[in-house]
This record gives C-alpha cells, sequence and structure tokens, in this order.
C-alpha cells in the first residue's frame, strides 16, 4: 500500500526559501504534497504557484489582493482567503502535516504560534520567531510536543551533528562575512544598497541579504541557537569562512568537533526538514574536495559590524531585549533599501532604539506585541 504523502503549508511560498521548498516538494512527488501557500503581496507570483500546484488552499495577507486571486483561481477547487487571521487559521488544518514557515520577519511569530497549538510539526525558516520569542515558542512546543525542526544552513548543520545528543561544550555557526567582509569602516560608510545586495555564496531576498551584509543575520542565528539547542550565551561562537562550506559546528565535551558541509545550496537543509530523520536521494551537485582546496576562517569584528555585537548585547540581556532589537533591524532594513539611512546608519538607529524602548524582564506574548510596536513606532521617528 502506497504511503501518504506528507501535506505541507508553506508560509511565504513567494520568497527565496518559499520557492525552493515548491522545488523540493516538486522533485519528490511520491513524498509530499502541498497542502496550502501563503504570501503577502506578491499575488501574480501567488497564483502561478496555485496553478502548478493545486494546493487546498491559499492565502494572500494583503487584503487588498483578495479579489485579483479569487478571480484567478475562480475555475479552480482552491480555497481562497486574505488577511493576517486567515494565515493563523489555515495552519491549523487538520490534513496538514508540517508547517513551513518562510515569513519574512516578525510577521511569522503568530502564525508559528497558532501552528505550534495545533501540533504541526515546525520546520523553521523564519528565524525571527525564536529571536522575538523563544521562550514561549520552546514552552508551547514542548507542552504540545511539537518538533521545531531548523531550517537555515547554519542551523541545520548543528540539528544534523547533533544526533546523538552527545554533551555540548559549544557550537560554531559559520558566517560567510558577506560583500563587505574586507571593507574599512571607511569604506562601509560608503556602502550603498546596490553593492550590500551583491551576496558571494547566497541567492536570498533583500532584506536578509542586507541583514547578511550588516552581519545581523547571523546575530539572529546567534540568538535563535539560545533557543533551538538550549544553549547559554557562552557556549555560542561565531566564526566567519567566506566559503560557506562547512554550514556550522558542535564541539563536544571531549574536544572533538563534528561539521556538517555541503555546497551552499538552501534545497538541502529544507528537503531534510521535510524528510528528517529520513535522508532522501537527490541529484543536487556533489561537493568536490579538489575544487576548494583550501578553506579559511577569522574571527568576526565587532567593530566594524556592531550590528553582531548588538544581537549579542540583547540575548545576553534578555527580555524584551531581542523583539526590540528585532523590530529596529526591521525599520532600519527597510529604511536603507529606500536610502534614507546610511549601511552604518542602521546599527545607530538600532542601538538609540534598544536604549529608547522599555525593557521587561518577563515578558508575555501581549507584551511583545506591545513592544513590537512602540520598537517599530520609536525607530521610524529616528529615519530622516
Amino acid at each position: 500500500m502506497e504511503a501518504a504523502r506528507k501535506q505541507i503549508a508553506l508560509l511565504g511560498s513567494t520568497g527565496s526559501i518559499g520557492k525552493q521548498a515548491l522545488e523540493v516538494i516538486q522533485a519528490h512527488p511520491d513524498r509530499f504534497e502541498v497542502y496550502a501557500l501563503t504570501a503577502n503581496n506578491q499575488v501574480d507570483v501567488l497564483i502561478d504557484q496555485a496553478r502548478r500546484t493545486l494546493p487546498d488552499a491559499v492565502v494572500i495577507a494583503n487584503e487588498t489582493h483578495y479579489l485579483r486571486l479569487k478571480d484567478a483561481l475562480s475555475d479552480l477547487p482552491i480555497k481562497v482567503y486574505a488577511g493576517a487571521d486567515a494565515i493563523a487559521d489555515i495552519v491549523t488544518a487538520e490534513p496538514i502535516d508540517m508547517v513551513l514557515t518562510a515569513m519574512v520577519g516578525y510577521a511569522g511569530l503568530r502564525p508559528t504560534i497558532s501552528a505550534i497549538k495545533a501540533g504541526k510539526p515546525i520546520a523553521l525558516a523564519n528565524k525571527e520567531t525564536m529571536v522575538v520569542a523563544g521562550e514561549i515558542i520552546n514552552r508551547l512546543a514542548h507542552e504540545n510536543r511539537v518538533p521545531i525542526i531548523p531550517v537555515d544552513s547554519e542551523h541545520s548543520a548543528i540539528f544534523q551533528c547533533l544526533e546523538y545528543h552527545n554533551p555540548i561544550e559549544k557550537i560554531i555557526l559559520t558566517a560567510s562575512g558577506g560583500p563587505f567582509r574586507t571593507w574599512s569602516t571607511d569604506q562601509l560608510v560608503q556602502a550603498t544598497r546596490a553593492q550590500a545586495l551583491k551576496h558571494p555564496n547566497w541567492d536570498m531576498g533583500a532584506k536578509i541579504t542586507v541583514d547578511s551584509a550588516s552581519m545581523m543575520n547571523k546575530g539572529f542565528e546567534v540568538i535563535e541557537a539560545k533557543w533551538l539547542f538550549y544553549l547559554q550565551p557562552n557556549q555560542i561562537e561565531v566564526l566567519v569562512h567566506p566559503q560557506s562550506i562547512i554550514h556550522s559546528m558542535v564541539q563536544f565535551e571531549d574536544g572533538s568537533i563534528k561539521a556538517q558541509m555541503g555546497l551552499p545550496d538552501m534545497k538541502l537543509p529544507i528537503l531534510y526538514a521535510f524528510s528528517y530523520p529520513e535522508r532522501l536521494q537527490t541529484q543536487f551537485p556533489r561537493l568536490d574536495f579538489s575544487e576548494f582546496a583550501t578553506l579559511t576562517f577569522e574571527k568576526p569584528d565587532f567593530d566594524r559590524f556592531r550590528n553582531l555585537q548588538l544581537a549579542y548585547h540583547a540575548m545576553n540581556t534578555g527580555g524584551n531585549m531581542p523583539c526590540i532589537l528585532n523590530a529596529a533591524n526591521e525599520i532600519a532594513v527597510e529604511a536603507f533599501l529606500q536610502d534614507k539611512i546610511s549601511f552604518l546608519g542602521m546599527s545607530d538607529l538600532i542601538e538609540k532604539t534598544l536604549r529608547a524602548v522599555s525593557f521587561l524582564p518577563t515578558p508575555d506574548y501581549e507584551d511583545y506585541v506591545r513592544t513590537d510596536a512602540e520598537a517599530r513606532l520609536f525607530a521610524k521617528s529616528i529615519v530622516h
């Protein structure tokens, strides 16, 4: 008897991760099937995806696109919804076996919580969920016995290295260093939007590419790792590795180190999250060590890339500080992409917001909602 295909809800299907997840699903039609697709604004891409994959439901967050989406799919048996409430509702649908959270930013928090409460395993590509409210997510996952399988290449690497649960001394998150790895502070003052969007190794959306250039993406991954793997801040190290072949490492209590390696391709960690604990055969390109005769490593520069330092500060402070960090960063990146502030000005904006917004040592979910709103309001007030 043929096994039932895993029904997957893709939150953020029109983004880079979402598109690659669809490729993974289509490459394994006997194992996976799309149950639901959601997007924020890219209605035309969502329409095309829905017509190709025929999900049970689609949701567009921006309600102004609802009629266009509904009309375009009116000849198909696909349920069409709109709004943030609908995204939080669709993930609870009984047939869903796994939810891939690939939405960008804070918007991913609410539907992730909704999915966990409904008992749905999470393939986590929305790192901001753990940055903002990792303690709540871990508690809910434990209460509902829901596995959270990381999709970020670095956290997937750590997850794979920890299969036998040996005691950890520390983890080492590798970072490419981004396009400005060798730039001086004087050069960074002049860094442009176009330059920041040219990542040397990964093809990603604009927001995460800028975060990578500023090292905030790595800062978020540090905070995410704390919650995903139940670590103390002093157990999380960042190491710049420009080739992006070693995706991350774990050092165990006996001093031995286990690394997960491979070519930089997000479809690998996506597939592993979908198929875990199995590994499925693929036609992905294989790593040829003769083509990478030299792998190099260096310590990150916290003075040039202050966002990484600010992320460590937020993690060490705890409470709602990482929530403030995330909200300020989302405003900073948006302003930078609109040429309203400079590349280094993003760090200035974030640092001012961290100092200005009310600190709460033990926030609940509603506190996070209020903190996010307060931080965004303040950050926007200082964007010129």
